[in-house]
């Protein structure tokens, strides 16, 4: 089981096209603050039918986008 597990849980169950989350709520959400191993944990989403389309260190935000 992954540490962002209940992450990409919770944007699975989202079920929109493409959204938007905050650094801020992503720790609410997965109970685990954004650090760089994201990077790596990230390619799990696809298991989800999700990808991380972009990560904002500027505006600490993640887009997320539904796989076609």
């Amino acid at each position: 089981m992954s540490k962002y597990s209940s992450l990409w849980e919770y944007v699975q169950k989202n079920g929109n096209q493409s959204f938007k989350l905050s650094f801020e709520e992503i720790q609410a959400i997965g109970g685990t603050p954004i650090d760089h191993s994201f990077l790596k944990y990230k390619k799990e989403l696809t298991e989800y039918g999700y990808k991380v389309a972009k990560i904002s260190m500027k505006e600490q935000t993640v887009i997320f986008d539904k796989i076609d």
